[in-house]
């Protein structure tokens, strides 16, 4: 829904897992085939964009626990700011926004924090410019951005493979009650690819629609993440978060989303998920620990 004329646009920008990530090859241009299972956290970053013609390029203020980590970052390298600039161009015109991002999700953390920005951004940009969600220019537009952030995009659990570009619907999921916990130690793409090593996986997507939490995390158990033993590699305190989770009461799966370092634990149910966040914040006081939910579909609700 177009924003009123003038009116900022202010969406969320929830957490991205990856349930499962199996590596399947490496591609002539260096990149990996990825077969993956994306579902997204109810918590996560918040972006609002406001006109501003008064400006010739796109402004960006950042508050919230992690926006220091983003503070020192030249503009031009910020993949909010990216994407305004890209889209600007696209539509040939003046990039004249406010951009206001509240960073509660840690940085470079194998949850999708700059990617569901970039796209949360994207989407309250086609709003104040009038741009239909299905454009196809527009949704192009993303993939050129980062392999996240196209499923970013579409906010809604999907399976995603190529390098992200290639997009289908996931089945009927359950929504999972969760604990996301990451250590606080960013770790980079890049590293955790160039230290994953062993044979690569077949596509893992799902032949059943699991029944429940628990039907689904003895599914996902059945997958991996490929790229586990090279971000511990990278962070060797991850197999210590892994092993603190699945110590916990009642959880049913541990695991590491994407590159890391951020993993997540699923439960049978929130009460058991909090209860693993208070014991986990009493034990490791510096570590970021999240309950959630982990929801088939964020499509953004209209700005009030």
């Amino acid at each position: 829904m177009p924003a009123p004329s003038g009116a900022p646009v202010v969406l969320p920008a929830p957490a991205k897992i990856n349930l499962y990530l199996h590596v399947l090859g490496r591609r002539a241009d260096g990149y990996h085939d990825l077969d993956s299972l994306v579902m997204f956290a109810d918590i996560g970053d918040t972006l609002t964009v406001s006109p501003a013609p008064d400006q010739e390029q796109p402004s960006l203020t950042l508050e919230g626990p992690f926006a220091a980590a983003l503070a020192g970052e030249p503009p031009a390298g910020n993949l909010v700011i990216r994407a305004a600039l890209a889209l600007a161009t696209q539509r040939q015109r003046p990039p004249a926004v406010a951009i206001a991002l509240t960073k509660r999700l840690p940085v470079a953390s194998g949850i999708g924090g700059g990617s569901a920005d970039a796209a949360a951004c994207l989407h309250a940009l086609a709003r104040l410019w009038r741009i239909p969600a299905d454009d196809r220019a527009f949704l192009a537009l993303a993939a050129t951005l980062g392999a996240d952030v196209p499923v970013c995009l579409a906010g809604r659990a999907a399976y995603f493979g190529g390098i992200g570009d290639r997009l289908d619907p996931a089945p009927p999921l359950p929504d999972c009650p969760a604990l996301l916990v990451n250590p606080g130690v960013p770790v980079p793409t890049p590293a955790v690819f160039r230290a994953r090593s062993g044979p690569f996986s077949q596509p893992g997507r799902l032949s059943a629609v699991p029944a429940g939490v628990q039907g689904l995390a003895a599914e996902l158990a059945r997958r991996h993440n490929d790229l586990t033993q090279g971000a511990i590699s990278v962070a060797p305190v991850i197999a210590g978060v892994l092993a603190a989770l699945e110590a916990t009461a009642g959880c049913l799966l541990a695991r590491l989303s994407g590159s890391g370092a951020t993993c997540f634990a699923l439960y049978p149910d929130s009460e058991a998920a909090a209860r693993a966040a208070n014991r986990l914040t009493a034990t490791h006081p510096a570590w970021w620990v999240q309950p959630c939910r982990l929801v088939s579909d964020t499509t953004p609700a209209p700005s009030p």
